[in-house]
C-alpha cells in the first residue's frame, strides 16, 4: 500500500505579505537601534548630511523671499501717464476711472495740472520764472499702480502698452530697470540654487556611500556566515539600506532645524528693517510640505547612496 505523503499547507497570500513586512519591520528597528549604539558617530555623520542639505534650502529661501520682496516694493513698477494737452479736467477724470477698472491696476491717481505746476514750483526753485508763463504748460497726469500680483516686469510692460495705446495718452513712463536688474539677480541666485543642490546633493551621496562602506568592513565576517547559512544578496543589503535612510532622514531634520533656527533669527531684524520703509515684509519659511518634502529628499538621498556602496562592496564580500 503505497503511502501518501502529506504536503504542509501552502501559505496563503496575506500571510506571506505580513511576514515580508514584519521582516522590513524588523530590520528597520534593528538598524536604528545599531545606530543608537554609537550616538556621538551617527550624529556626527547626520550633521555633515545636515548642514550639505541646509546649504541650498537657505539659497532657496533667500530666492523665494526676494521675488516676495520685489512684488512688495512695488513703487519702482508705478508709471506716470501724461496726457494729452487738449484732454480737460473732467476728461483726464474718465481715463482714469477707464484704467482703474483693470484687473491689474489696483490704484490710479489723478495729479491736475494746477497741482502738478504748484508742486513743480515748491521742488524746483524756478517760481520767478515759472510766474513769468502765460499759461500752464503742464498736461494733467495720472499715476497708475499695478495691482498685487501684476508686479513681475512682463506684467508691468504688458500694461505700459495698453497704456500707450489710449488715445488720450501722450506720454507714458515707467521705471521698471530696477525691477529687470533685481529679477535677474535673482535668476543667477536661482541657478547657483540648482548648482549648489546636484554638488552638495552629490556630497550627500558620497558621505552616506562611505558610512556603508567602513560599516560593511565593520561587519565582514557577519555578513559571510549570513551568505554561508544561505542568505542572499538583497537579505545581506537590506539593513545598510535602511541605515542610509536613517542616515538621510537625520540630516534631513538637522537641515530643517538650521533652516528654521536661522530664520527665527533674522526674522526679527528684518521685520523692523521693513518697518523703517513702511513695510509689513516679513521672512517666508519653509512650511508643512516643504519640510515634508525635504526629509524625503534627505532620506532618498540616503538610501541611493546606501545602496550603490552595499551593491558595490558585498560583492567582495564572500565566503572562502
Amino acid at each position: 500500500m503505497a503511502e501518501r505523503v502529506v504536503q504542509a499547507p501552502r501559505r496563503g497570500f496575506a500571510t506571506r505579505i505580513g511576514t515580508y513586512f514584519a521582516r522590513h519591520a524588523q530590520v528597520l528597528v534593528g538598524s536604528l537601534g545599531r545606530l543608537a549604539r554609537k550616538p556621538f558617530s551617527t550624529f556626527m555623520t547626520a550633521a555633515v548630511i545636515g548642514i550639505a542639505l541646509a546649504l541650498p534650502v537657505a539659497l532657496h529661501l533667500v530666492v523665494q523671499n526676494g521675488r516676495a520682496l520685489a512684488g512688495r516694493l512695488d513703487t519702482g513698477t508705478d508709471m506716470s501717464v501724461f496726457l494729452k494737452s487738449e484732454v480737460d479736467l473732467d476728461g483726464a477724470r474718465r481715463v482714469a476711472e477707464r484704467i482703474e477698472a483693470r484687473e491689474d491696476v489696483g490704484d490710479v491717481e489723478l495729479i491736475p495740472a494746477d497741482v502738478a505746476l504748484e508742486r513743480f514750483r515748491a521742488r524746483s526753485g524756478f517760481g520767478e520764472a515759472l510766474d513769468a508763463l502765460d499759461e500752464n504748460p503742464l498736461p494733467h497726469a495720472l499715476v497708475v499702480k499695478p495691482a498685487e500680483g501684476h508686479t513681475l516686469p512682463a506684467d508691468v510692460e504688458a500694461l505700459a502698452a495698453v497704456l500707450r495705446a489710449l488715445p488720450e495718452a501722450d506720454i507714458v513712463q515707467d521705471d521698471l530697470q530696477w525691477v529687470r536688474r533685481f529679477n535677474a539677480i535673482l535668476e543667477i541666485v536661482r541657478r547657483t540654487v540648482l548648482l549648489a543642490t546636484v554638488l552638495l546633493g552629490s556630497a550627500v551621496l558620497v558621505v552616506v556611500g562611505n558610512t556603508i562602506r567602513l560599516d560593511i568592513e565593520g561587519r565582514r565576517d557577519e555578513i559571510v556566515i549570513i551568505k554561508l547559512i544561505g542568505g542572499s544578496d538583497g537579505f545581506v543589503r537590506r539593513p545598510f539600506l535602511y541605515t542610509g535612510i536613517w542616515y538621510g532622514l537625520a540630516g534631513g531634520l538637522i537641515a530643517l532645524l538650521i533652516v528654521t533656527g536661522g530664520a527665527l533669527l533674522l526674522g526679527g531684524s528684518v521685520e523692523r528693517l521693513a518697518t523703517l520703509y513702511n513695510s509689513d515684509f516679513s521672512l517666508r519659511t519653509l512650511g508643512v510640505a516643504a519640510g515634508a518634502v525635504l526629509l524625503a529628499a534627505g532620506g532618498l538621498l540616503g538610501w541611493v547612496g546606501s545602496w550603490i556602496a552595499a551593491a558595490r562592496h558585498l560583492r567582495a564580500v564572500e565566503p572562502t
